[in-house]
């Protein structure tokens, strides 16, 4: 989608909304994050999970998977990330829009890290989507294959997977080694 710039934006989200289609951008916390292109393991990792992911929702007709760049707005005036992979079940399913941007909160996030970039997805985001309630959150390490795993637990999140190689989803019936 491209916007014109009739006026200087008046906020940061009106700032964000204005940057070029394909943008690796973010918004936390009304600060802007700019992201280099990922790598090729990068690539590979989130196709063989998603993947995994788009048969078992193909099967199980449970939810549904989007990967980035796609906009999560968490709310409409501080915070909108672009997480590699986005599963969002079907009673969330409202928090998707028209337009097909996702205004609320997903039930699952999925980050692959970056090079140069790890701290972004291991404390910011870890932090912002803990806030944000998101149901789990899973981390990969395209390099050793190392997988995280968060559950939201009275508020805060809980190490539940720790295991090179292996994802195991506690909110979906779901379990990948890769």
């Amino acid at each position: 989608m491209s916007h014109s710039i009739e006026s200087p934006p008046k906020t940061i989200m009106e700032a964000y909304q204005c940057l070029p289609e394909g943008t690796l951008a973010e918004l936390i916390d009304n600060v802007i994050y700019m992201s280099p292109s990922p790598t090729s393991k990068h690539q590979i990792i989130l196709n063989e999970i998603n993947f995994h992911l788009i048969q078992y929702f193909k099967s199980t007709r449970e939810g549904m998977t989007y990967i980035a760049p796609l906009d999560v707005y968490l709310d409409e005036s501080s915070n909108a990330v672009q997480p590699d992979i986005i599963v969002i079940l079907n009673p969330n399913q409202k928090i998707v829009n028209e337009e097909g941007h996702i205004h609320g909160v997903p039930d699952m996030l999925i980050e692959i890290l970056s090079p140069g970039n790890k701290d972004h997805d291991l404390i910011r985001k870890k932090d912002l989507y803990e806030r944000f309630k998101v149901k789990e959150y899973w981390i990969v390490d395209p390099d050793s294959k190392l997988t995280l795993g968060y559950v939201l637990s009275k508020d805060k999140y809980q190490l539940v997977h720790e295991e090179v190689g292996r994802f195991a989803s506690q909110l979906i019936d779901f379990e990948f080694n890769f």
